[in-house]
């Protein structure tokens, strides 16, 4: 086990605001790019990048103090913030359904030229996505786009390995027709890193960004 990670949960659990900042530093760019993945906005991730880091803290107590590193209890926190963000914006796009209809002006602002190509790629890939339950598309997220074996994503997800595993293998299914044959894939193995080299070939990992 690593000494350092263990201190620092124990620091995290008590309250310790600079340890929260390591973990936000070590951290935030892992929890954007799985937001980002999830949600397919950069805008809508970025929030629940902020909305994750509030909810760590408030259940800092609720972290094992013994373990490695922290990063699936923070995905497992950003999965979650990911499904309230998602059905508050379903509640408000009803809202604004049922309200007139009035001229809207094109926003012209220059876009960051990564964030462009992230949405370009991921966009060639919705069709395929689209297909998944939520709760296949989260399995891979977390463990072909975020890199967390099956134990970590079972942890972050708060559900048995087994679990996983039958989620995967019904995402892989599902996927193999649309996205992984074509690539030359094969569609019966059953380790995420082979899903990786898919990822990879697939361009679903966002150009330039650092995925820790």
């Amino acid at each position: 086990m690593d000494t350092h990670l263990s201190i620092l949960r124990k620091r995290i659990r008590a309250g310790d605001h600079d340890a929260f900042g390591e973990l936000f530093d070590a951290y935030a760019r892992s929890v954007y790019n799985h937001a980002y993945r999830l949600t397919g906005e950069w805008t809508t991730a970025e929030e629940i990048v902020s909305l994750t880091f509030l909810d760590a803290w408030r259940l800092r107590e609720r972290l094992n103090e013994d373990g490695g590193s922290p990063r699936p209890w923070l995905l497992g926190i950003a999965t979650n913030v990911t499904r309230n963000v998602r059905r508050a914006a379903r509640r408000h796009a009803a809202a604004v359904a049922r309200l007139p209809r009035e001229e809207t002006v094109r926003d012209f602002a220059d876009e960051v030229a990564d964030r462009v190509d992230d949405a370009v790629q991921l966009a060639a890939v919705r069709p395929a996505l689209a297909r998944l339950r939520r709760a296949e598309h989260e399995v891979l997220a977390l463990g072909v786009w975020s890199g967390l074996g099956y134990e970590a994503a079972a942890e972050a997800l708060g559900v048995p390995v087994g679990t996983v595993r039958s989620r995967l293998s019904r995402a892989r299914a599902k996927l193999a027709d649309t996205l992984y044959r074509p690539l030359g894939m094969d569609s019966t193995s059953s380790s995420f890193a082979d899903y990786e080299k898919a990822d990879n070939k697939a361009a679903l990992h966002a150009r330039g960004r650092n995925v820790s």
